[in-house]
């Protein structure tokens, strides 16, 4: 496939995602064609007043049992009711009906699949057994008790209907909460500080809405079903005209009449088959994606979005002590064979304006360490520390709220791998804006004028087409570029870079490392960098702690520590970086010599 196919094939991909799941249903056959008789139907229904030829309970004995003729369309029933109009009645019955238990199921079991997949805890725990009682109770039964205490009350009826679909709305929401939960850009957004709330209406719910469309035209279908069955038995009111109840009637007189239950099992069957038609071309068309990278778990490296850390312009900066203190830090994780301990008692500093650089091999800690900080541990994890402090704050003692609104305006983050830690159902310039609207107050115009700023700010010549732009439609340079603007966007007091470079090539890493370097100056901001690459420590850090099985083994000044690392992993680590035979040989040099200063490990 050529970069022109490629290219195509975005574009084809990206405009299927713009026109959305509702437009390429109109589009559809399956779609737009069961849609107009689904709303011929709803018509005939709310207009019957209008459109049915006379009352439905007017009786004619003259004409019981009349065949179709030009006084009675359809025919009359037992009673010489006319059927046509009794039929166009119970369509506005049945409608009604089944909207009543939609609206129950939905209101009752989207909003707690939701919150059970979000917040998970002991409220998803309680939430999942009551959705299996649910399941487990014969509804037959507890429908016959509620018809027989209500004394055939029909909207509480189809109110307990509606309780007994709740566990199918539950489970599919909570299903899509606990799978879009997982994506970086939602960790990205609670490090923006925008609330639970919001992440859930402007991320989660968009990753939910499909489904459940799918699910309601499934569950009308089955509603309207459960509806005649139970008034097929003869609950309900007799004297109110209704499918189940002309279907009744004609079952009884089905040997001698049997055009009584023609015209009525036609109407039901019709309306059930183009509900359960839009719902099968709705899930088809739901499985139409746009191309996505693939998603990461959160015990690996969570990110940020493009709308990281946006802040308004003031913030505080502290004139003495830490930009970041952590103290005797822990981390354990659940495993199946007991608690794991993966950090054990780390106490690091960032002074303002400082650039710090943690380094260690994968599983050393570094990145537990900070996502303590930031917090997004996975579930499976724990942290506590005698203190965390962000520019002076104490946030091990702050509240959840507390917390988030300083994480969202002191603590910026840079994160690996930039294509997965941007939502691809919004554009660049939406992920960068509402965190500085949401988090801090300000307005359109202004969070736009400071978006554009930040990206010009990063090298970004033409910032108006990369707002304008999805994901997909950047480079992964551009991407990351996106990701330091959203996450210096407020001027935070700390910015804390985890593995900033390793998804981009060799020339790009060393324009971003030369940016991050330029920004720190500039704003004034501590730096903390989290790698695996001594060569990064040499070319932007002035000082290095080096993490290894959850503590820390050595740390210092970079320029010292280079020239007379003390432990054996520093200098295996540091010969790791330098690879080749020159490296290796101006590594001997540094070592024997202490006015080895960094910019000679740099050549």
């Amino acid at each position: 496939m050529t970069t022109t196919d490629i290219r195509v094939a975005f574009d084809r991909a990206k405009q299927r995602r713009r026109s959305g799941l509702f437009r390429r249903f109109l589009r559809h056959p399956g779609g737009y064609i069961p849609l107009a008789i689904f709303v011929l139907i709803v018509l005939v229904g709310v207009f019957a007043p209008l459109l049915a030829p006379m009352d439905p309970n007017f009786v004619d004995l003259s004409a019981a049992k009349a065949p179709p003729s030009a006084a009675h369309l359809l025919g009359a029933d037992s009673t010489g009711r006319d059927i046509l109009s009794r039929l166009i009645y119970g369509t506005r019955i049945t409608i009604w009906g089944a909207l009543i238990t939609i609206i129950t199921a939905v209101v009752i079991g989207v909003p707690a699949g939701v919150a059970a997949g979000y917040f998970r805890g002991p409220f998803d725990r309680i939430a999942m057994w009551i959705s299996d009682a649910l399941q487990s109770i014969p509804g037959m039964i507890i429908l016959l008790v509620v018809a027989a205490g209500s004394r055939n009350n029909f909207e509480l009826l189809m109110v307990t209907v509606g309780v007994f679909m709740v566990p199918g709305y539950f489970r599919i929401a909570r299903s899509q909460t606990l799978a879009v939960r997982e994506e970086p850009y939602i960790d990205a957004a609670r490090v923006s500080g925008l609330s639970d709330a919001r992440i859930i209406s402007r991320h989660v719910i968009k990753a939910v809405y499909p489904p459940v469309i799918i699910q309601t035209a499934l569950t009308a279908g089955m509603a309207m079903g459960m509806q005649a069955g139970l008034q097929f038995l003869g609950i309900g009111d007799s004297n109110v005209p209704s499918w189940g109840a002309m279907m009744l009637e004609g079952f009884r007189l089905m040997l001698t009449y049997p055009l009584m239950l023609l015209w009525p099992s036609i109407a039901l069957g019709v309306t059930i088959a183009v509900l359960a038609i839009m719902g099968s071309t709705l899930a088809e068309l739901a499985q139409v994606r746009t191309p996505r990278l693939r998603r990461r778990g959160r015990a690996a490296l969570v990110a940020a979005d493009g709308a990281t850390t946006a802040a308004t312009g003031t913030v505080r900066h502290t004139a003495e002590g830490s930009a970041l203190r952590v103290e005797n830090l822990r981390v354990s994780h659940a495993t199946p064979s007991g608690i794991v301990e993966v950090v054990h008692g780390v106490t690091l500093d960032v002074a303002p304006g400082e650039v710090v650089g943690i380094v260690g091999e994968s599983g050393s800690g570094k990145s537990q360490t900070v996502f303590s900080v930031l917090d997004l541990l996975p579930e499976s994890g724990v942290s506590s520390a005698d203190a965390i402090r962000i520019a002076g704050d104490d946030i091990t003692t702050a509240s959840p709220k507390q917390r988030q609104a300083l994480l969202g305006r002191e603590l910026g983050y840079v994160p690996q791998e930039p294509m997965s830690n941007l939502d691809p159902s919004y554009t660049i310039g939406h992920q960068l804006i509402e965190p500085l609207r949401r988090v801090h107050g300000m307005s359109a115009s202004d969070a736009k004028a400071r978006a554009r700023e930040v990206l010009l700010r990063v090298g970004l010549t033409d910032p108006d087409r990369v707002l304008r732009s999805y994901p997909h439609q950047v480079s992964g340079g551009i991407a990351q570029r996106v990701l330091i603007a959203g996450a210096i966007s407020g001027r935070p007091s700390i910015l804390i870079a985890d593995e900033p470079t390793t998804a981009l090539d060799v020339t790009v890493q060393a324009e971003v490392l030369e940016l991050l370097r330029e920004l720190q100056q500039e704003y004034g901001m501590a730096l903390l960098i989290v790698t695996h690459n001594f060569g990064v420590v040499a070319d932007i850090c002035d000082r290095v702690i080096v993490m290894r099985g959850g503590e820390i083994v050595e740390q210092g000044d970079v320029d010292p520590l280079f020239a007379h690392p003390q432990q054996p992993y520093t200098r295996e680590l540091i010969a790791a970086s330098l690879d080749d035979a020159a490296g290796r040989a101006e590594l001997d040099a540094i070592a024997g010599s202490t006015t080895t200063t960094t910019t000679e490990v740099r050549a």
